[in-house]
């Protein structure tokens, strides 16, 4: 037993893990890693005494199998929440199985996702007797539903190959908290989601993403509530993800899809009864005028900002009146038909409920946040936009209320401004042991910024570093007599101190933008270059990733989105340049009011949240360079404030141990020593 392992599970964890221990006997071209033995042994450790647990765990550390040897080792019923359903797919299907086969542990395991991932036997059965598609190939998808329909035992939509996340067809053979039927519905007894709980339920091990157990903690209800009373620990991976995450969730959204759903989802259910077809015909069409209405009134506004603002507009808050009244007018119509179809009476609760929504939003934010000083930023992205689940935040948290626009749609959110609360609140009452982990949880070092938002009081903490031989594998290159972020030339001057990179490297590139602005100017200058360019927007982002590896010397252009889950190990990839320190975006209402509720508070805004969040960003973004013990790449950061201002160093001191330099030739000597993929070619440098 090694010091410190004061638990039998600790022991036997790290055993399982060393040279000769059953992974290494059993998993073929498996590396013992002494840092991966020392944060299995304290995830056991969090386990066997139900407690909680920070750890950062450098990119090759393999914290997957760290933590599920103990989680099966133990016995215990355990939570597995990943960030997304693609790393929840491939920790389900691909590293868990290879643990537990390893262990020889016949534990039961189970995969949850939230109910609009299964198909709905009576959405699927409505829309069969619709018969509405927008195009031939749309119907053409409809049709492999109808066929795989028949045959899957899962009804897990992911199965069904080739369907986009954002085919039209997903809503309409899905259901939603809102417009499932539950035990009234005619299918109950075959529902997909309702068997997946159920496995779930009997379940030693059940992995979930972070939508899903957030979700259900904020009681929505999305088919998991019924698991986590019995759970005694839950392991949350990605876990920098969790604080916005949560606060989209504890929060309260109303969008533009949900109301045009609940107007067609009122004619569908109502189709067999003439008579309601006939009440309802009118107010749902005017549900939907009264939707496309307020958007277009809101066509003159920022494309997102405060409830204030978008007030400041009489035209919106008349189309806002009117949206009230046709919800209002809709539920009305409702109420006496609700016993025709089974789906009315749901209908009739979604539009009340959807009233109520909106009456909270336009009576909230009667003040404006005060504008934020200082900001870093500039023109960094803001993040994702929040979803459509979430409980009304309660009377006295502190909350922004806020609007956002997309091409045909708007969103209207209150948003807590601390999630600590509640997130404390739900962690005390399940009792059960807590591990935080992620690539990147720690500044400088240290973990006081994300156990704050996460409302932990001193936890155990551990920073299991990288195995990776950094020196050897990689550089950093900070380009010398780089202008000011801000000044216009900024991108081409990247673009210029990144070209013979890309000639040594002979592509083979990631470029990392700050902005779509910036990455649609480099896109311009780039075109005509020696190598394949991929630029985010131009294809779905795993067709770029997919293209972008087959190519073997691409250059691929993305943003925010592009830091983070991206995997690209090999000779494919070989540089990342960061064009900007990436701080959150000044413009967003959310994160203003919350500088300004930690100005209020005697905090810094800057210090205590803007470096935090942008520091967190840089390290997502450089861990895409080096992925295996084989990899080599160099890593460029082109913002001369890393070295021209203080607060430089704590982004410097957060990176991997990798060696620095500011002269091209060391770069270009550093990349010959590994050839140049023949695909390669030399070009000219735009001016």
């Amino acid at each position: 037993m090694e010091p410190g392992d004061a638990h039998p599970l600790a022991a036997a964890s790290r055993e399982a893990l060393s040279e000769g221990g059953e992974l290494a006997r059993n998993i073929a071209a498996f590396a013992p890693r002494p840092s991966q033995q020392d944060l299995s042994a304290e995830v056991a450790e969090a386990i066997a005494a139900r407690g909680v647990l920070m750890a950062e765990a450098g990119t090759g550390t393999g914290k997957t199998f760290a933590y599920l040897v103990p989680a099966i080792l133990s016995g215990r019923k355990t939570i597995v929440s990943t960030g997304t359903r693609a790393l929840q797919d491939q920790l389900y299907h691909r590293d868990l199985p290879r643990v537990r086969d390893a262990l020889g542990r016949g534990l039961k395991t189970a995969l949850l996702k939230g109910r609009a991932n299964y198909l709905c036997h009576y959405r699927l059965d409505q829309a069969k007797g619709g018969g509405r598609f927008a195009s031939r190939e749309v119907a053409a998808q409809f049709q492999r539903v109808v066929a795989w329909a028949g045959r899957t035992r899962m009804g897990d939509m992911a199965e069904l190959e080739g369907l986009p996340d954002d085919s039209p067809l997903l809503p309409m053979v899905t259901s939603t908290v809102d417009n499932c039927l539950g035990s009234d519905c005619p299918f109950f007894s075959e529902c997909f989601v309702v068997q997946a709980r159920q496995r779930a339920q009997a379940a030693d091990l059940v992995v979930v993403n972070h939508h899903l157990l957030l979700a259900d903690l904020a009681l929505r209800q999305e088919g998991f509530a019924e698991v986590l009373p019995g759970a005694e620990a839950f392991i949350i991976d990605e876990a920098h993800q969790l604080p916005e995450l949560a606060a989209q969730f504890f929060g309260e959204s109303l969008s533009a899809r949900p109301l045009v759903e609940l107007a067609r989802d009122a004619i569908a259910e109502a189709k067999e009864s003439p008579g309601a077809v006939a009440v309802l015909q009118e107010p749902a069409r005017a549900l939907e005028h009264a939707t496309r209405a307020l958007r277009a009134a809101m066509d003159e506004l920022p494309v997102r900002g405060t409830r204030v603002r978008a007030g400041e507009l009489p035209e919106v808050e008349d189309a806002l009146d009117q949206l009230a009244a046709a919800l209002e007018t809709l539920h009305a119509a409702l109420l006496p038909v609700r016993e025709a179809a089974p789906g009315l009476d749901g209908c009739a609760a979604r539009a009340r409920d959807f009233a109520n929504r909106l009456k909270r939003w336009r009576e909230d934010g009667e003040e404006e946040p005060a504008d934020a000083e200082d900001i870093a930023g500039q023109d960094a992205p803001a993040g994702d936009p929040p979803d459509d689940r979430g409980p009304l935040v309660e009377d006295g948290d502190p909350s922004v209320t806020w609007y956002e626009l997309t091409a045909r749609g708007f969103r209207l959110s209150r948003t807590p401004l601390d999630v600590a609360g509640p997130l404390a609140r739900h962690r005390a009452r399940s009792q059960a042991a807590w591990v935080f982990t992620s690539a990147t949880l720690a500044i400088g070092g240290r973990f006081e910024h994300f156990a704050i938002k996460l409302g932990l009081s001193k936890p155990r903490t551990l920073l299991a570093p990288s195995p990776f031989d950094w020196p050897q594998q990689a550089l950093c290159y900070l380009p010398p007599r780089m202008p000011e972020p801000s000044s216009p030339g900024y991108t081409e001057a990247v673009v210029r101190a990144v070209w013979p990179v890309l000639e040594a490297s002979g592509g083979r590139a990631f470029l990392l933008f700050a902005s779509h602005r910036a990455l649609r100017e480099a896109a311009g200058l780039l075109r005509g270059a020696p190598w394949p360019l991929f630029v985010q927007g131009e294809a779905p982002r795993p067709v770029l990733l997919e293209r972008f590896r087959a190519s073997g010397n691409g250059v691929l252009l993305g943003t925010a989105s592009f830091r983070e889950g991206v995997d690209v190990p090999g000779d494919a990839l070989g540089v990342v340049v960061i064009d900007k320190l990436p701080f959150a975006a000044p413009d967003d209402p959310v994160f203003e009011a919350r500088l300004d509720a930690v100005r209020r508070s005697g905090g810094n805004p800057f210090r205590d949240e803007q470096l935090p969040q942008a520091v967190i960003a840089l390290k997502q973004g450089a861990g895409r360079l080096i992925r295996t013990e084989g990899d080599r790449g160099v890593l460029v950061l082109c913002d001369p404030r890393l070295t021209g201002r203080s607060y430089g160093r704590v982004f410097l001191d957060s990176l991997p141990p990798l060696p620095r330099t500011r002269e091209a030739a060391r770069v270009q000597a550093f990349l010959a020593e590994r050839p140049v993929p023949a695909v390669a070619a030399a070009g000219v440098c735009p001016s």
